[in-house]
């Protein structure tokens, strides 16, 4: 018997703050089976005590439903958290030196791997060459992806085990890799990691994920991403041991594949384009800072086709698309499907589009008409936002300010769900939650409360549970408890940043995020009513 098949346990959570829906003043919560049975008050609790195998004390925390993240690379951020970090490098000589290190500390790895890598933060202004790479590594394979993973620096004796890669698209020489010269060299560099060494990457990311609350996680797998045997080795230690929930995502366009892989979807980072950093996203209108309009891989007719297969066959499609001229193709694709199947039937597949950072107010409209989820990263605006930010420096202020509309998507009715793409960004729920409610363009600011509702209940609705999120009875009772200072309520007519702490509003009360202040700690989370996290000492 697994882990997942041990029955679980029968709880009563006590002396707390529990945020539900059914009662804005519980104190209390019974679990059972795995879901949640009873949410109420303190004084109804003592009816409960001894029928119960456990009795959770929690001594005024505060329990909430636990977060989704919509949108990890969970073998990835393994290898992150165990492998060479280079996001809070400073400077190129900075990580050029944290190269130097990380080498002589693994002389063992037939591979030495890194993320994270921001040259537009660096004083110099540029990434490794090749050359400097070859020098800090004494001529060893090294595969260092940017901050946002669509491209990457090697060195040569990784370009070695890439036959081919010198003249595949992307490749220009003592420049970062780009496109199939990227995807090439990342195969090369992950087909030195040993199925051991995968599998405990991705305990390390599941168990660091359950740590801060999360407990579901959607995976964006594909073979341009990670391999076959990557995704279904997660799913399967998912279903196996205790831990947060994983939904597959592959990108390609097979849907066979997707369902012979045990996929929701043929969707995820099925890429139309590329990303801002690398210059690779796809724009009406060229870079301010380079003479090109970025790189379309799919068109809508592509797009079109895909949505068609996957609908006919009850899979989710999904598209990464980041630039305008990106997300205009996907409405057209998604369009000419309706057109084909009915509108109702595209509408009802819950089609998904990963990222959508640059939205006019006539694309957000057609998200809605075409009930498209927007999986969205709030935490990319907190790093690159602003007048003074990457986006500005790619876009120039004025387009950069239109970026990553959350408002307006809330407003037209279209479904958020938020996630890291960890590790492009990390794994940071409340961080997530505080970035869409304090974005840095202030039209584009939500409250707390439906920032949270879309890293919660969002994340759920994505995947087409709208039973699920939110703790009420018969939901399941995936929850976490937390560590925080005086809750906040905002009343339902409140504008972002004005707030009520009068219990009248009857909405449950969440933690300040008011940036400068601590983000909550978490105590415990449980998982379809099993625990998989319990911070030591509590």
């Amino acid at each position: 018997m697994n882990e997942r098949t041990t029955p679980p346990r029968t709880v009563l959570l006590r002396r707390g703050e529990v945020h539900s829906p059914v009662d804005p003043f519980a104190t209390a919560m019974v679990v059972e089976r795995g879901q949640v049975a009873w949410v109420g008050s303190e004084g109804a609790a003592d009816a409960f005590a001894d029928g119960v195998d456990e009795v959770v004390d929690l001594d005024g925390a505060l329990v909430t439903p636990a977060f989704t993240d919509a949108h990890v690379h969970t073998t990835s951020t393994g290898l992150a958290l165990t492998g060479l970090d280079l996001s809070s490098a400073p400077s190129l000589a900075a990580a050029l030196a944290r190269v130097r290190d990380f080498a002589a500390a693994h002389p063992d790895d037939r591979v030495l791997l890194g993320h994270g890598w921001d040259a537009a933060c660096w004083p110099e202004g540029r990434a490794p060459r090749r050359d400097e790479l070859d020098e800090a590594t004494g001529g060893r394979a090294l595969y260092l992806s940017r901050i946002d993973v669509h491209s990457a620096v090697a060195t040569t004796a990784l370009l070695d085990l890439a036959p081919g890669v010198r003249d595949k698209a992307g490749f220009v020489d003592g420049e970062p890799l780009t496109r199939d010269a990227h995807h090439a060299v990342r195969a090369a560099a992950f087909a030195a990691v040993t199925p051991a060494q995968r599998t405990e990457a991705q305990r390390a990311a599941l168990a660091h994920a359950a740590s801060l609350g999360i407990g579901s996680v959607h995976e964006c797998a594909g073979p341009d991403i990670s391999s076959e045997d990557d995704f279904t080795g997660l799913l399967s230690l998912a279903a196996q041991e205790s831990g947060p929930r994983v939904v597959g995502y592959w990108a390609e366009r097979d849907v066979d594949k997707a369902r012979e892989l045990g996929a929701l979807g043929a969707a995820g980072d099925l890429f139309v384009d590329g990303s801002l950093g690398s210059h690779s996203a796809c724009l009406h209108e060229p870079y301010a800072d380079a003479a090109h309009h970025g790189t379309a891989n799919l068109d809508a007719a592509d797009i079109a086709t895909h949505v068609v297969a996957c609908t006919e066959v009850g899979l989710q499609a999904g598209f990464h698309a980041i630039g305008d001229a990106a997300v205009t193709a996907v409405i057209e694709g998604m369009r000419a499907a309706a057109e084909k199947l009915g509108l109702a039937r595209v509408r009802a597949a819950r089609h998904r589009v990963e990222h959508a950072e640059m939205l006019t107010p006539e694309i957000i409209a057609a998200f809605a008409e075409l009930g498209l989820t927007a999986s969205v990263q709030p935490a990319f605006d907190a790093l690159w936002g602003g007048e003074e930010g990457m986006y500005a420096q790619r876009l120039g202020v004025e387009r950069a300010r239109t970026l990553n509309p959350f408002a307006a998507l809330l407003r037209t009715g279209v479904p958020l769900a938020f996630g890291s793409d960890s590790p492009v960004t990390p794994l940071d729920p409340w961080g997530t939650v505080r970035a869409a409610a304090f974005h840095r363009t202030p039209e584009h600011r939500v409250s707390v409360r439906a920032a949270f509702t879309a890293h919660t209940r969002g994340g759920w609705r994505a995947v087409g549970r709208d039973d699920a999120g939110v703790l009420v009875p018969g939901a399941p009772a995936d929850y976490a408890v937390w560590r925080t200072d005086e809750l906040v309520v905002q009343a339902p007519d409140d504008r972002v940043a004005r707030w009520s702490t009068d219990p009248r509003s009857g909405t449950p009360g969440l933690p300040d995020l008011t940036p400068g202040l601590d983000l909550p700690v978490c105590l415990r989370t449980v998982v379809g009513g099993r625990t998989v996290f319990v911070r030591p000492g509590e």
